[in-house]
């Protein structure tokens, strides 16, 4: 038995802090710190409840970064302000206007923040005035234009930052923040030794690249999506060890068989596993725990609980942005219900998702694909704006595929009556003339 006692919500399920059971994968976290010594900015990808921010807290120390969570209507501007912000400074608007026509940013640092304030004088014994290298509180009030990186830099620099700046939900920003940031981070990574580390629920391996060519070499991607197995299996052995407890192995094999490869699943089974055997905290004697059929019964009861999210999205993601005459939003959702589980986990092509449309769409084989990989691009800004947290979707405008990146969604969508979902799109009736 273990020697320290362990709360069962501490080891399995979703919690704050960086679950006990946590495992390394040499491809992710031995990448991820390999990465960090490189002076790189670092994007840390994958889908919902993956392991993104547990990576970032597991591997680096509270101090050593400060965090930034998006929000779906900043701008660049905002967005720099924000960093400001959780730097330390106070920041207000200024009353005077950047060369665009845009206003300053006021940025003041001071209270918890001890500046060097260098030529300070003092009288000596003789009557001379001498400098003194006293570190004080004081106060420093900048001007800055909150578009230009160049002023950001110039901020942090005047306090002496050096620590990772984590940028938490990157997805959620505007595309045109996303892509004005990624030009932002060649002048960080050129002009300063601050490094970002971006965290984001997508599936392509270069989305900032993408947005700019530039950043090269300049960004390390960490994909931590793919869970084997095997590393699976890892996370339910150290959780069995912390809790002394020993999970039946047909329990085991049913999970990692239909948990669709997402650590979450996996964490919450074992949780509500323990908590059924009423099992709270480290076991005294070792306990034997589950069975297939309790698997099974688990990951359909934690996907089911999620329905009404799962319904909201459909029908809300459906109804767009507002009502167009050719509802792309809507026939969007009808291609992902026509298409089967193995295909949506691949993702689908755009080629193919525009012939699935084509062939029931008013106007047929006349529809522009133009039209489609609009309503692709605004995908996760209609999720954002309909409050439908975490995404479901994503579109990989590099690639061409439309993915699904909540793993949930698939086992929920595979016990789902597709045809009654269809039938709620209400949408028009085959033409059979």
């Amino acid at each position: 038995m273990s020697e320290v006692l362990h709360s069962v919500d501490d080891v399995f399920g979703v919690s704050r802090d960086v679950p006990l059971n946590y495992v390394d994968r040499e491809m992710v976290d031995g990448k991820f710190i390999q990465s960090l010594t490189r002076s790189h900015h670092i994007v840390i990808f994958g889908s919902s409840k993956q392991g993104k921010t547990c990576l970032r807290k597991h591997c680096l120390n509270e101090d050593d970064y400060i965090t930034v969570a998006c929000h779906n209507r900043w701008s660049l501007g905002e967005l720099h302000a924000a960093i400001l912000k959780r730097a330390g400074y106070e920041v207000k608007q200024s009353t005077s206007q950047a060369v665009g026509g845009h206003f300053k940013l006021a940025a003041s640092a001071g209270g918890d923040i001890k500046l060097p304030l260098v030529g300070k004088l003092e009288a000596t014994a003789d009557g001379e005035y001498e400098k003194t290298g006293e570190t004080v509180e004081t106060k420093v009030t900048l001007e800055l234009d909150p578009l230009d990186a160049n002023d950001i830099i110039r901020a942090l620099a005047e306090i002496g930052f050096s620590k990772f700046v984590a940028i938490e939900d990157f997805h959620y920003l505007p595309d045109e923040t996303q892509r004005d940031f990624s030009f932002a981070l060649k002048t960080f990574h050129e002009q300063s030794k601050i490094s970002f580390i971006i965290t984001g629920v997508w599936r392509e391996q270069n989305r900032l690249i993408a947005f700019n060519g530039d950043l090269t070499e300049r960004v390390f991607s960490v994909d931590v999506d793919r869970w084997t197995a095997e590393d699976l299996g890892r996370v339910i052995e150290e959780g069995e060890r912390l809790l002394n407890v020993s999970f039946d192995e047909a329990f085991k094999k049913e999970l990692l068989a239909d948990c669709n490869e997402s650590v979450h699943l996996v964490q919450e089974a074992c949780r509500r596993a323990c908590r059924d055997a009423e099992i709270f905290k480290t076991a005294d004697d070792q306990r034997d725990v589950g069975s297939a059929d309790l698997a099974r019964a688990l990951l359909k009861q934690i996907v089911g609980e999620q329905s009404g999210r799962y319904n909201g999205f459909i029908m809300n993601f459906a109804d767009g942005f507002q009502q167009t005459e050719l509802e792309m939003p809507k026939w969007i959702i009808y291609a992902i219900l026509i298409s089967s589980i193995e295909d949506l986990e691949k993702g689908i092509r755009l080629r193919e998702l525009t012939r699935m449309i084509r062939d029931r769409h008013p106007r047929g084989a006349k529809l522009n694909q133009g039209n489609i990989t609009q309503a692709l691009g605004s995908a996760t800004s209609l999720q954002g704006e309909k409050g439908i947290r975490p995404i479901v979707i994503d579109y990989d405008g590099t690639n061409r595929n439309l993915h699904v990146v909540d793993k949930s969604f698939l086992i929920w969508l595979a016990l789902q009556d597709r045809e009654d979902l269809i039938e709620d799109l209400d949408l028009p009736e085959l033409d059979v003339t």
